[in-house]
């Protein structure tokens, strides 16, 4: 299958990208301020998928690919691709005439190394998007041949500069890939260059003068702001400080106001390709969660529809098993899972632990935790402090603990030095790309965040999922994920709380924002501002 649809969709879907508009031109220039909410722990969204890094680095680094509105692929350092007739050869044409940063000509060395050395290897989700890639030739500086083991029509929806960020080889070959330089000083073929990072208060990116895009980016300059406080952050939008906030920097109860408000707009858009889940990770290997019917009384007990209306303000949809309903289309979603009640059911948590021998001491008390908050923002610590008070009738006592990203990451994914923590997952595209990494025994990898901090480690699960990653047929791979789901409801290593609708407010003065799928992942080089 060449890629002659996307020559020639390409040149439509993106001609405004390639020749600006007349608005645009009048309007190039100046400075975008967004805000980067929280600080982001590094620059290296080749090691980390943390939501902050996301959104600063696919600005830097471009992928093989970008994606539309309509999950439509867009060429970015791939201008072609042809698949063979096994599907087990897939042939990248790269860009030519494209630098980095640093002046050094872009390769398919560059590419080779990005997908075998980096991302299978310390990437959260690269082991999983690229498991079937066995080799990658080079037979020249433009052509890419990644060998696969088995077909995998996944992995062309993971080659995105958020998600599969392409390295300079260069800098990086012999480097320890997690302390190198190019950590916190990154070097991209993107838009934008690296400037400046000031601890504590803002990222900046000047325009890449020599970007492979003509006539791109508008903008001489963005930069994104760490705002801690969100009360202050929505004051930097009102008055003009900042002109662009997403996944939650604005709180809801925020944002709700701000949509009523002349000049400014809130949307939904730029979420298509990363299916978000709310969720609880437990660590099954201590008590108390090593049991599980302590993880399935608090999936029972947990209102839902309270969480959604109350601190979300109606953004978003109750989760009913281990896949987002929006599986559905693809007919992997198995509907009527147990144990995830909209409303919760305190009677039914109660005698789960009844039954499995927990029971109250003479204070009332089955056992005691500390919860760990993700530390992206206040509606996490209300979510938080809800279900401190859901857990109660159950006799179950829980702290709160809220720390910096870094100091949390380390936490949960390096040292495993928690009990139960709240967080989101993207479960993206297809479940081999979001899904597998919290259950595979293969995703047990100390120091990776965002992959099987529960430890969960069940071989029957282990065998499905690799049935399910190469399996053709789409019957037989429903039926796959149906039992994968029915297991996964009654062991709840992770218990999916709600499916998150992110909203994303902006001054009306900025443009061409959200043409991208990846929204603010996206890599702003569209972007311009109405004088």
């Amino acid at each position: 299958m060449k890629f002659r649809n996307l020559a020639t969709a390409a040149l439509c879907a993106i001609g405004v990208a390639f020749g600006p508009s007349l608005a645009a031109a009048q309007d190039a220039g100046g400075t975008f301020v967004y805000i980067v909410q929280p600080e982001p722990p590094s620059l290296a969204s080749y090691l980390s998928t943390s939501g902050p890094i996301g959104l600063v680095a696919p600005k830097i680094y471009d992928g093989l690919f970008d994606y539309d509105n309509d999950l439509n692929i867009v060429p970015a350092l791939a201008e072609g691709y042809e698949v063979s007739d096994d599907g087990k050869t897939v042939t990248f044409t790269l860009r030519q005439g494209v630098t980095w940063h640093d002046g050094a000509p872009f390769t398919s060395a560059d590419v080779q190394f990005t997908v075998m050395d980096v991302l299978k290897q310390v990437h959260p989700r690269g082991p999983n998007s690229f498991r079937e890639v066995t080799s990658i030739d080079t037979p020249d500086d433009h052509t890419a041949v990644f060998n696969l083991a088995n077909p995998a029509p996944y992995m062309l929806r993971a080659l995105s500069g958020y998600e599969s960020p392409i390295v300079p080889k260069h800098l990086l070959e012999g480097q320890d890939l997690r302390s190198a330089d190019l950590v916190n000083n990154p070097v991209g073929t993107g838009a934008y260059k690296f400037v400046e990072w000031k601890k504590g208060q803002y990222i900046r990116l000047d325009k890449n003068e020599n970007y492979w895009k003509p006539g791109l980016p508008h903008l001489d300059r963005i930069v994104g702001r760490f705002i801690p406080d969100a009360s202050t952050r929505t004051a930097a939008m009102e008055n003009g400080e900042v002109l662009y906030g997403a996944y939650g920097a604005i709180p809801n109860i925020d944002a709700v106001r701000l949509r009523e408000m002349d000049g400014f707009s809130v949307t939904t858009d730029g979420y298509s390709m990363i299916n978000p889940m709310a969720l609880i990770e437990f660590n099954t290997t201590i008590a108390p969660f090593d049991n599980p019917a302590m993880r399935k009384a608090i999936s029972l007990v947990v209102d839902r529809d309270f969480l959604i209306e109350n601190i979300w303000f109606g953004y978003g949809k109750p989760a009913t098993a281990a896949l987002s309903s929006n599986f559905d289309a693809t007919g992997l979603y198995a509907a009527g899972m147990p144990n995830y009640p909209a409303s919760g059911d305190v009677e039914a948590a109660i005698a789960v632990l009844d039954d499995a021998g927990i029971m109250p001491d003479a204070d009332g008390v089955r056992g005691s935790f500390t919860l760990d908050l993700i530390p992206y923002g206040e509606d996490w610590r209300r979510a938080g402090e809800y279900l401190k008070q859901a857990l109660m009738p159950l006799g179950l006592e829980v702290e709160l603990r809220y720390e910096d990203v870094p100091t949390w990451i380390k936490r949960i994914y390096g040292d495993y030095d928690f009990q139960m923590n709240i967080n989101y997952f993207y479960q993206l595209s297809d479940p081999v790309l979001g899904v597998h990494r919290h259950y595979g025994t293969d995703q047990i990898r100390p120091g990776t965040a965002f992959v099987n901090s529960s430890r969960y480690s069940n071989p029957e699960i282990d065998a499905l999922l690799a049935a399910g990653a190469v399996e053709p047929d789409a019957d037989k791979r429903s039926e796959i994920y149906a039992e994968i789901q029915s297991i996964l409801a009654e062991d709840l290593p992770v218990a999916n709380v709600f499916e998150m609708e992110f909203l994303t407010v902006y001054n009306d003065k900025l443009k061409d924002h959200a043409t991208s799928a990846l929204g603010a992942y996206g890599p702003f080089d569209r972007v311009w501002i109405e004088q």
